[in-house]
């Protein structure tokens, strides 16, 4: 016995450590894909900064960021999909059950609409549009109405019962309300204002930098080393709520503190790159198809996969593109609904739920 449980140990070290190195080789040959044709050998002379400035600029002030940000949102994204799916025993959950990819939507659409590219400042003058618009602000707006997002539907949840069930209707409704009321705005939007909305709503990682690469970074570091240290809490939680208490777990603050860090980082990796939707339900569930069920290894092994999917989705989005990348959430979109359609009709998993 004893014996297995260290060949299933070895196994599952293996399997973590073989996505690590994948996501570190396909890091590097992202770097090679793109629209401007660089061949191989200018691409490795850009990366010694020994190419033309063009190059050099294109290497460091585009790609890089971009394989950066892919990195730090796969996992972000990823492991906060396995955390909701833990703490609201439901394997549909994901980083925009709490309504938080709406309520980043409704902020940022009005920092742009309302303050920058739209009725109140630049009306219907592409000038000044250009002039006037703050990208930060966009972000910013958008982070802030996620929080709020979120501490709304904690605190509604607190108020009655901190469930399940209760957490998701509660994500539902209030999610509809920010979903409306983006609508609304969009209606009293300019043409100006309305296409710079749209385009922000595309997940995109053309517009990372080194700045918002770190932000996030903070972000999911500190996630992750919070889950980490819970991870046998959830392990426990997967036996129901009745006994994890019995081993001494505090399940509602549990629940809480996981899915409010869970839902902030989701905020920051949005409000800084779009909408990427998808990444916390696919990479979960192949995790536990390989790993098990056991958090200890489920969480680096979710952050590696998220990370490994975000990188071939971009690299596929700019292959794609014919000179412009294309939105990598939509490639996301396309890889997870097909995903998420077959957890629906697999017998398995419905008997699972």
């Amino acid at each position: 016995m004893e014996k297995r449980l260290h060949t299933d140990y070895k196994k599952k070290i293996s399997i973590i450590a073989f996505l690590g190195i994948a996501a570190a080789l396909l890091s590097f040959l992202c770097l090679f894909a793109g629209s401007s044709h660089m061949s191989p050998g200018e691409c490795l002379a850009a990366l010694l900064q020994k190419s033309t400035a063009a190059n050099n600029r294109i290497i460091w002030n585009i790609r890089i960021p971009r394989v950066l940000a892919a990195l730090i949102a796969g996992a972000g994204l990823s492991v906060s999909g396995l955390i909701m799916q833990t703490n609201l025993n439901n394997p549909m959950a994901s980083p925009s059950t709490l309504g938080v990819s709406n309520a980043a939507v409704f902020g940022a659409n009005l920092s742009i609409i309302a303050f920058s590219g739209g009725f109140l400042s630049t009306g219907n003058n592409l000038t000044n549009y250009g002039a006037g618009a703050n990208p930060y602000s966009a972000s910013l707006m958008a982070f802030a109405f996620s929080v709020l997002s979120i501490l709304l539907i904690l605190a509604l949840c607190r108020m009655r019962d901190f469930s399940p069930n209760v957490v998701v209707l509660a994500g539902i409704a209030v999610g509809s309300v920010w979903t409306a009321a983006t609508t609304v705005l969009q209606f009293y939007a300019t043409d100006v204002g309305l296409s710079a909305a749209v385009i922000w709503n595309f997940g995109d990682l053309g517009r990372a930098t080194y700045r918002t690469s770190f932000i996030m970074l903070a972000a999911v570091v500190c996630g992750l080393f919070f889950f980490s240290l819970m991870s046998w809490k959830y392990n426990a939680l997967l036996g129901g709520d009745a006994a994890a208490r019995s081993m001494g777990v505090s399940v509602g603050p549990l629940r809480f503190f996981s899915m409010l860090f869970a839902s902030v980082i989701t905020a920051v990796c949005v409000s800084f790159l779009g909408i990427i939707g998808f990444v916390g339900i696919i990479c979960p569930h192949v995790t536990k198809k390989l790993l098990g069920q056991d958090h200890r290894f489920g969480i680096p092994a979710s952050a590696l996969g998220g990370s490994l999917l975000l990188l071939a989705a971009d690299t596929l989005s700019r292959s794609m593109g014919n000179g412009s990348a294309l939105p990598v959430g939509a490639i996301t979109s396309l890889l997870g609904a097909p995903f998420f359609l077959a957890i629906i009709f697999s017998g398995k998993e419905n008997r699972r739920c």
